[in-house]
């Protein structure tokens, strides 16, 4: 495969998510903090300057000579944007981090933010569904970065793992979701607000707060309520988790939780989506329905309402041959979301760029963000599938613009790789578009896209950053960084596997 360098960072994109761009001082005192509700609460702030920042996973990395030990990276952006020289490059061997760098670990497989202590330092949690515990293999666990005036750093970490039943194969830390699902203490809810985590293994979904009173960093611990796969199975099937998603489906005053899956057993790989509505005791989270699809999911409020609503990227087995995405909308009162679709989407869809094909995974990564400023979030659609001419599995991302009835098809985007203002070319199993992220680096209410592609350079990884107009997403001035420009390791590492949300 053809090796891609850096591109040079121009003027233009200094001006939107920032490449190289100079880093301003984290102001004086962090914003007033606010745990997540909605999915308007990004909660990626660590450094408490006002803008949101990246953390990125390479869990394939080698580590101090351990293959596939796994690091992440944290960019700290400000009104110049995000920055690739403002970074810390964080991993087991780093000092003060709990545990250390071994073969397999998968550390960054899944990351997210939440501010766990409501002190208005956002805090990263990055899972390691390979780490192997008291012997026993893939057990998985997570830790806990608190965020200060200067960011994240080893030693303000917190170790978590399932501390009732550690299992071989478990891979607790496979994905990870924080926000306010329930209060701290039920007999105060509005006492001590903060977010709270959610952290699924293979079968299992539990949750982590922080008790009232004392230090949160000393006491994070496992919540009474906890949830099996078979709970949430359909009828006559395994089931195993894979993905988190909050929002505010039903205009409460907590987050809930969407929690997609596969079926297992004689008749794998059938995407379902669970939603719980959260409430002041864990122990009161509600059904919010069963939906069908997955395993991407993410939450937004597409139609304008002020109420969420939940995309489901269908790829699973059953699904359309290429692919496709369905929203469903809030009600606007408390039921939450509508259980019938209003709006389903493929590549064959009017207006849309492409045309279907088996494989494309079309929906595969999703993404929120106002790439255009008219009010509405806009949707990054990944498809790592898609076949760029004869090249196989080179990958493609797609932009679907928000209405007040959810998507339109006006002025609907594609980018890859073989467009001439995207660097690089596109390559067998580059799978470009294999994480996708939209962000407003530098607070200007336009979010560009940051695509990621595992797969670059023989699993090396990149990250394409496409900056945001008041016409959408456009491929000038695109500039790219890997692990090499934030200094950390390269070989195999899988950059841009996992990007927060």
């Amino acid at each position: 495969m053809r090796h891609i360098r850096s591109a040079a960072v121009t003027a233009a994109a200094l001006l939107t998510l920032g490449g190289g761009a100079a880093f301003a001082a984290p102001a004086a005192q962090a914003a007033v903090p606010f745990p997540s509700i909605g999915w308007q609460q990004r909660n990626c702030d660590y450094d408490g300057n006002g803008f949101d920042d990246v953390l990125t996973g390479a869990p394939g990395a080698t580590v101090s000579g351990a293959t596939g030990a796994g690091y992440v990276t944290v960019q700290y952006s400000s009104s110049s944007g995000l920055s690739t020289t403002k970074k810390s490059v964080i991993h087991q061997n780093t000092s003060g981090v709990p545990g250390g760098a071994e073969a397999g670990d998968g550390f960054g497989r899944a990351v997210a933010s939440g501010d766990l202590d409501n002190d208005g330092y956002d805090d990263a949690i990055v899972g390691i569904p390979g780490e192997d515990l008291a012997g026993l293999s893939d057990a998985g666990g997570a830790i806990v970065f608190w965020g200060s005036p200067t960011g994240l750093h080893g030693a303000d970490s917190t170790w978590l793992e399932n501390p009732d039943e550690l299992r071989a194969g478990a891979n607790f830390g496979r994905a990870i979701e924080a926000a306010r699902y329930f209060a701290p203490d039920p007999a105060d809810p509005n006492a001590n607000p903060r977010d709270s985590i959610a952290v699924l293994e293979d079968e299992a979904l539990l949750f982590f707060t922080a008790p009232p009173g004392g230090t949160a960093q000393q006491q994070l611990k496992m919540s009474d309520r906890s949830m099996r796969a078979r709970d949430f199975s359909p009828q006559d099937a395994g089931f195993e988790f894979r993905n988190l998603s909050h929002g505010n489906y039903n205009e409460d005053s907590w987050a809930d939780l969407a929690i997609s899956g596969v079926t297992t057993g004689d008749q794998p790989g059938v995407g379902s989506v669970q939603v719980l509505h959260g409430a002041p005791d864990v122990d009161g989270l509600g059904d919010g329905g069963t939906f069908p699809g997955g395993p991407a999911i993410v939450s937004g409020d597409w139609d304008g309402t002020g109420q969420d609503d939940l995309v489901i990227g269908e790829t699973g087995v059953g699904s359309p041959p290429g692919g496709g995405i369905t929203l469903y909308v809030g009600r606007g009162d408390l039921s939450g979301l509508e259980p019938e679709p209003v709006q389903y989407w493929t590549q064959d869809s009017v207006g849309i760029p492409g045309v279907a094909e088996s494989g494309d995974q079309w929906g595969a990564e999703l993404s929120a963000g106002d790439t255009d400023g008219d009010g509405h979030p806009d949707l990054a659609i990944g498809a790592p599938g898609e076949d760029i001419g004869s090249v196989s599995n080179a990958g493609a991302v797609w932009v679907l613009r928000g209405d007040p009835t959810g998507f339109t098809n006006v002025g609907a985007k594609s980018f890859d790789q073989q467009l001439a203002d995207i660097p690089g070319v596109a390559e067998t199993s580059d799978r470009w578009g294999g994480q996708v992220r939209l962000i407003d680096a530098n607070k200007d209410g336009l979010f560009g896209l940051l695509a990621a592609a595992p797969g670059e350079n023989t699993n090396d990884g990149f990250v394409w950053v496409i900056p945001a107009s008041s016409s959408g997403l456009v491929a000038k001035s695109t500039w790219t960084f890997d692990g090499a420009r934030l200094g950390a390791p390269v070989a195999n590492a899988q950059f841009g596997a996992a990007i927060d949300e």
